[in-house]
């Protein structure tokens, strides 16, 4: 397959960007022209703003090697991202620079499509400067997304070796493993030094999970490592003579041995010295400035402007709204008992499990696959728009699956080579019950994350900056409107699945309950833990972990509930606007046409619809 690089994505330079967005545009002569045959060539305003887009964005790209590879560029293929402080100044130079050159750009001349894709890049820079405030505010490693958990993550999942450069490119990256840990340790102690540290709880798993990428071979005796093993594997996969095969899988057990196994020894190490400054005061009303932080993540979490004490709230109303549908599920399956009790048997009746078992495991992943591929068969139903891209169905690997959350989504590579990937976290089986399977499936599947993700960056005619950014409410509100979603066209048959989708909305009201409580009302991690027990049917581990990830990502877990509810809101209002001309495909068109955008910009959108369907 051809390689990807900046080469192949020309980009405008810098001093004709700041001439292109004068107004007018340049004047060009085409080649071979010359004196009175010289040809005029005028660029169109949007023309001009579109390769400024496309520009900003590269160059944004262009300073992580990590996105490089998740987008399916292999330019900076052997290398990490920088997590020095020079490097952030200097983003934040090059921030500053693509403000100027936007704002050198007349809006006014600019198309509906360009001016909200101006709209959003302009907002995305100066957010980025705005954020810079609360760089400290963060934890570099944590359970869910360290860095510690980067390395193997990409390497084994996204680092395609398909010639003998790429081989080499993974060693290289290896190798550099030494420059980007001894980074990581100087943000840890920066951010110590403003008693930004870790809770006490993370440390047992970030330390576990990096002694789990340096065990077996060539660190010590037993089965190869991880790493070696999927190096070995993707060099096999090369067809090269024995030699040459040979030489390669030994230059990766050198740079394992002399690089990857200090440089982790040396961060379990650093950690073990940390945790002794690690406290049980888990939320970010702790930080200095904590409260004003918290807000403003909420902000940008949210794209509201609801204040911590209305999410609060709107979690209790939603909580105790749903609690009355399960109950109407109760008399539907005949239980004899409270709701409480009803959690209980639905947690712990074993019809609702697969086996702990590697048979019980495949079957799930087997039926999560056949769950898609129905819902694959039903989508004229609802859309006009689909991917192009295949998704598959994978467990988390062992490496990561004791700390990873419950189910995650990985989206195709830029060139669609790569497929979506659904997540499926199947290290207990306990925690993944068969009733919840359907929704599950539907958010990180079809309809969800894989629909809206996929379609997203294959708009072509779409700055490539929208294509592939995000904004949290968005995309996970669009995740929880696709469970609900094939209740409509009557999926959800079996009344214990409909409890299930019902259970995944509840565990998503409580999150506005809990992760206001840990951050804003300092809920300790065992009250919050203790709230999702009684309030939802999800054991014990599940609740434990979720509060976890709640902690070390404040505000992230509000998003799916705010983002439902402003997209099934707009729904209600088209078809009230619209009456028989509402046609529901036409909404998702609209909903998805546009790719990720803030809430408020998806109302003025759906507004824009209704007005244009609207009969006379």
């Amino acid at each position: 397959m051809k390689k990807t690089t900046f080469r192949t994505l020309a980009l405008i330079p810098l001093a004709v960007s700041l001439a292109l967005a004068g107004g007018c545009g340049p004047k060009t002569t085409q080649p071979g022209l010359t004196g009175e045959q010289t040809a005029v060539v005028q660029l169109d305003v949007n023309e001009q703003a579109n390769q400024l887009f496309e520009q900003i964005y590269m160059e944004r790209v262009r300073l992580d090697p990590v996105l490089q590879t998740r987008l399916g560029i292999k330019d900076d293929y052997d290398k990490w991202q920088d997590l020095s402080d020079a490097a952030y100044e200097a983003e934040l130079t090059m921030t500053r620079n693509h403000l100027d050159l936007l704002s050198a750009i007349d809006q006014s001349q600019l198309d509906p499509d360009t001016a909200l894709s101006y709209q959003l890049m302009q907002q995305d820079l100066q957010n980025s400067l705005e954020d810079s405030k609360w760089r400290l505010y963060s934890y570099p490693v944590n359970q869910m997304y360290g860095i510690h958990s980067l390395v193997p993550s990409l390497l084994i999942n996204q680092h395609k070796v398909e010639d003998v450069s790429d081989a080499k490119a993974y060693i290289s990256r290896l190798n550099n493993v030494t420059l980007l840990f001894s980074q990581l340790q100087q943000q840890l102690t920066k951010r110590a030094e403003k008693n930004i540290i870790i809770p006490e709880f993370v440390f047992d798993h970030v330390i576990s999970g990096s002694r789990n990428v340096i065990d077996g071979a060539p660190f010590n005796p037993g089965d190869d490592s991880t790493l070696l093993a999927d190096f070995k594997k993707k060099v096999q996969a090369l067809e090269l003579d024995a030699v040459e095969e040979k030489l390669l899988v030994d230059e990766a057990s050198v740079a394992l041995l002399t690089s990857v196994g200090p440089a982790y020894q040396s961060l379990i190490n650093y950690l073990q010295n940390l945790q002794q400054q690690a406290t049980t005061d888990d939320g970010v009303w702790r930080f200095d400035d904590g409260a004003a932080f918290y807000q403003h993540r909420l902000q940008r979490i949210t794209t509201t402007d609801l204040t911590a004490e209305q999410i609060h709230q709107l979690g209790l109303d939603e909580v105790a709204r749903i609690h009355a549908e399960m109950r109407d599920i109760m008399q539907q399956v005949e239980f004899d008992g409270s709701l409480a009790e009803f959690f209980v048997f639905m947690r712990e009746d074993p019809q609702f499990y697969y086996p702990d078992s590697d048979e019980g495991r495949a079957a799930y992943l087997a039926e999560a696959t056949r769950v898609i591929d129905d819902m694959k068969g039903r989508l004229d139903e609802l859309f006009r728009v689909k991917p192009s891209a295949d998704m598959i169905v994978k467990a988390v690997e062992p490496f990561r699956e004791k700390s990873a959350g419950k189910a995650f989504y990985q989206r195709p590579s830029m060139d669609g080579s790569r497929p979506g990937v659904y997540y499926a976290n199947l290290y207990q089986m306990q925690d993944m019950p068969t009733y919840q399977l359907e929704a599950l499936a539907y958010h990180e599947g079809i309809p969800g994350h894989h629909m809206q993700l996929a379609i997203a960056q294959e708009l072509e005619d779409m700055p490539k900056f929208r294509r592939f950014g995000g904004y949290t409410a968005y995309i996970e509100g669009w995740g929880l409107y696709s469970e609900v979603l094939p209740k409509e066209i009557g999926l959800y048959q079996d009344p214990y699945s409909d409890f299930g989708r019902l259970a995944m909305e509840l565990w998503r009201a409580c999150r506005l309950v809990v992760d206001t409580g840990i951050h804003a009302k300092e809920w300790t991690r065992e009250q919050a833990i203790q709230y999702l027990v009684d309030n939802t049917p999800n054991s014990a581990t599940d609740a434990t972990k979720a509060i976890e990830r709640y902690i070390v990502l404040p505000g992230q877990a509000t998003a799916y509930k705010i983002g439902m509810i402003k997209i099934l809101e707009l729904r209600e209002k088209a078809k009230t606007a619209l009456g028989e001309q509402f046609d529901i495909r036409d909404f998702h068109d609209v909903v998805l046409r546009n790719g990720a955008v803030p809430l408020d910009v998806l109302e003025q959108l759906v507004d824009d619809y209704i007005a244009a369907a609207k009969p006379e």
